[in-house]
């Protein structure tokens, strides 16, 4: 009458083999650490690893050792918090800004464990600790980037109709001025401004026209680049595989990000801070390094720095044109490759349609000429002035490609000339990812230490232990033997939830902990309708192995009946909450699910193993 299949025995056996081998690794602890990582034009090599194993111990920071890991990066290990932090400072002073310094967590983890999968679970910022941004959009950089994009509308618009131009340039008090060339009729040019920008304030005067753009429409685009950037800044993350960061934006123009369990804070900080994005310009026939050294450029053109040296020791100069082909904005997808054919490390980009037939319309009327690539990244500095640490960004323009136009070109195409591979995979991530709508620097940063997450740890823990220990004293005083068998199945229980928080790579909080502590409580529930089933299936007078038979059996449809709707209310948690309330959904859900199965099936295995064996039993101690 009391039976199990073996199949099943071997399945919980298996479940509990791959629940201890992947929550092991969250019984070894990490090292703190400081990872550096290269920004571009710089590079992690043993000269460099040989610098800053020298700057330490010069400084006489001790240190555990310091490695170049297979990504590229250098680690340095430390063996307290304290030593952590003068590690970061020293080898920030060292390395300077071509390389970005932050706080880690190095793993402990054996490699065998590793290769098959099992890692540790992340950490919230209320238990590990970790990384909070808060970063603030660039207004004047913002507003010169609308102007700029108005008086390029203009421009395109004269050119469309016929009418010539001397220039058109951004002017002061919210304006775009177009100076006409003289014989040009003026009164053509109204009506064309004023149909193509309704909302603009129009005003002429002999020879030119001025554009003023609304402040309310300069202030709704702030607005609305703010929420664009947290898009983006979203979809950066999610690249980086960062598990449930948190986003929200503060105040007007500002943006908190909270980076909890982040394995790469470098490599985070440094796709968060730099907004790199790729122009595609043409190039214009000129001496650009005579230009460049008398100031006479010619109107429609820039001076761009090449990647090349010239003699005397500058970048090469390259006269570009003012109008922008097409952009990282325009872009759908970038990934990174080798090129066999240049032998340089490429990026394959694919526009959208907007910005495929605005490469068409070029390359069509300038085949043979030449097309010139432009890389620009924004990099968040801090610099010292007057002793103080002040946050300013420098911006990096250069000209990474100038190929002759052979053929036509469209949605599809390739830039080469990257310096690395990892170079590559940057740049295609984040084109990916998108462009910020506009410019943001880092205002305030702040790496929030283990010592407030060890003691919260603990506490947690100890919450959850004493839970455990209630819920087995009561169980083993008033159920006795059914007691143990149910503390068995909760010990599965958690062991489970532990494995399969570090498989999904979730975030463990404090929240988290309480829906750990309220599984267990569930738990508890299932077990407590199974021996009390039991206990009235003995008061009937069943014999007592027909009794746990039919107590499993009558039971198991109410317990799954009940995880069914707790589980549709975690599941509610988890896809519409955000930060806290997600962990605590998730948790939640994985609780349910794997105490129902310890409940239903691992119990009922072990009860079997014990009782179902005797053939005549006269007792069960419940």
């Amino acid at each position: 009458m009391l039976e199990y299949s073996r199949w099943k025995y071997l399945v919980i056996l298996l479940v509990l083999a791959l629940s201890v081998v992947y929550a092991v690794p969250n019984a070894f602890p990490q090292d703190p650490a400081v990872q550096v990582t290269a920004n571009r034009g710089s590079q992690v090599d043993a000269a460099l690893k040989t610098r800053v194993d020298a700057a330490l111990k010069k400084q006489g920071v001790p240190f555990a050792s310091s490695e170049i890991g297979k990504d590229g990066n250098l680690l340095v290990r430390t063996a307290t918090d304290d030593a952590q932090t003068r590690a970061a400072d020293v080898v920030r002073e060292e390395v300077g800004s071509g390389y970005v310094v932050a706080l880690n967590q190095a793993s402990t983890v054996p490699g065998w464990l590793r290769a098959i999968g099992a890692r540790p679970m992340f950490l919230g910022l209320d238990l590990r600790g970790g990384v909070h941004f808060l970063m603030q959009v660039d207004r004047e950089a913002a507003l010169a980037k609308r102007f700029e994009a108005t008086a390029e509308d203009m421009r395109v618009l004269l050119r469309d109709n016929r009418i010539r131009y001397n220039s058109v340039e951004p002017g002061a008090g919210n304006t775009v001025v177009a100076v006409l060339s003289p014989g040009q009729d003026l009164s053509k040019v109204r009506p064309l401004l004023a149909r193509d920008m309704p909302t603009y304030q129009i005003e002429a005067t002999a020879d030119r026209i001025s554009v003023r753009i609304p402040q309310a429409e300069l202030d709704k685009m702030l607005t609305d680049a703010v929420q664009q950037n947290i898009g983006t800044l979203s979809n950066r993350i999610n690249e980086l595989g960062v598990a449930e960061p948190i986003i929200q934006r503060q105040g007007a123009d500002r943006i908190a990000v909270q980076l909890p369990g982040v394995q790469d804070t470098a490599q985070a900080k440094r796709i968060l801070g730099a907004t790199a994005t790729l122009e595609y310009r043409g190039v214009v026939e000129g001496n650009a390094v005579e230009a460049r050294e008398s100031g006479n450029v010619p109107p429609e053109a820039r001076i761009y720095n090449s990647k090349t040296i010239g003699p005397d020791g500058k970048p090469l100069p390259v006269l570009l044109n003012k109008r922008i082909i097409t952009s990282g904005e325009q872009l759908q997808n970038a990934t990174s490759f080798f090129d066999s054919q240049s032998g340089t490390p490429a990026v394959s980009v694919r526009l959208n349609s907007a910005g495929g037939q605005r490469m068409y319309d070029y390359t069509k009327d300038h085949v043979g000429k030449s097309m010139a690539v432009v890389y620009i990244e924004r990099v968040p500095e801090v610099k010292l002035v007057d002793g103080k640490e002040v946050r300013t960004t420098r911006v990096n323009e250069q000209v990474i490609s100038v190929a002759t136009i052979q053929g036509v070109l469209n949605r599809d195409f390739q830039t080469t000339g990257l310096e690395s591979m990892k170079e590559g995979a940057d740049l295609a991530l984040l084109l990916r990812a998108g462009a910020l709508a506009a410019p943001m620097d880092f205002v305030d940063e702040r790496t929030i230490g283990p010592s407030l997450g060890k003691e919260n740890i603990e506490r947690g823990l100890t919450a959850v232990a004493f839970s455990f220990v209630f819920a087995l004293l009561f169980f083993l005083v008033y159920y006795r033997m059914f007691g143990l068998i149910t503390c068995i199945a909760l010990l599965i229980n958690l062991l489970m939830v532990f494995a399969l928080m570090s498989v999904l790579g979730a975030t463990m909080s404090l929240p988290g902990l309480a829906g750990i502590a309220l599984t267990v409580g569930m738990s508890v529930d299932a077990n407590v309708l199974i021996n009390e089933r039991i206990r009235e299936e003995l008061r009937l007078g069943l014999p007592p192995q027909k009794a746990i038979a039919e107590g499993y059996e009558r039971a198991s449809g109410t317990i799954l009946d009940a995880n069914v709707t707790a589980f549709l209310a975690g599941l509610a948690m988890f896809a519409f909450g955000s930060g806290p309330l997600k962990g605590f959904g998730m948790t939640t859900m994985l609780g349910i699910a794997t105490s129902a199965y310890t409940a239903v099936s691992v119990s009922r295995g072990i009860a079997t193993l014990i009782y179902g064996g005797r053939k005549k039993l006269k007792s069960v101690a419940i």
